[in-house]
């Protein structure tokens, strides 16, 4: 899966500690419905193919800053959500839930960190046909 250039609808499942906050957005652009991440500064950045990324949510809006990093926020919310499931070798099966998945890009998440290239996404709680529920997020 690439990476998204357009609000995306994510289906969400109830869990107890779900919550929404507003972070600070580095100087890039989140598109509502994508995986977030703390980058190296604590701001929020999409999720991509790094390592050293913290797990935040998604975000709840799209929003651009093309300020200095920081000086816009973004909403995010933290909880169970459905990501796209990697492919071959890295795609994500049932035997996996429990276990933790990695960050492809804001949207896809793999079985593995390929080859330690890859931060944590969060724990799978699910696999369906049409994706991977993640239990992503600092307070989940």
């Amino acid at each position: 899966m690439a990476a998204l250039s357009a609000a995306k609808n994510v289906v969400e499942r109830d869990h107890p500690l779900a919550m929404n906050d507003d972070r600070p957005l580095t100087n890039s652009t989140v598109y509502a419905g994508s995986m977030v991440v703390f980058n190296s500064s604590g701001h929020i950045a999409a999720a991509s193919t790094a390592t050293g990324l913290i797990p935040a949510g998604i975000a709840t809006e799209t929003k651009t800053n093309s300020g200095s990093a920081g000086s816009v926020n973004v909403s995010i919310r933290q909880g169970v959500f459905k990501f796209e499931n990697s492919s071959a070798g890295d795609a994500i099966a049932i035997a996996e839930i429990g276990d933790d998945c990695y960050i492809v890009d804001d949207q896809t998440v793999a079985k593995t960190n390929g080859g330690s290239t890859r931060s944590v996404a969060g724990k799978v709680i699910d696999v369906v046909s049409d994706g991977v529920f993640v239990l992503v997020g600092l307070a989940v």
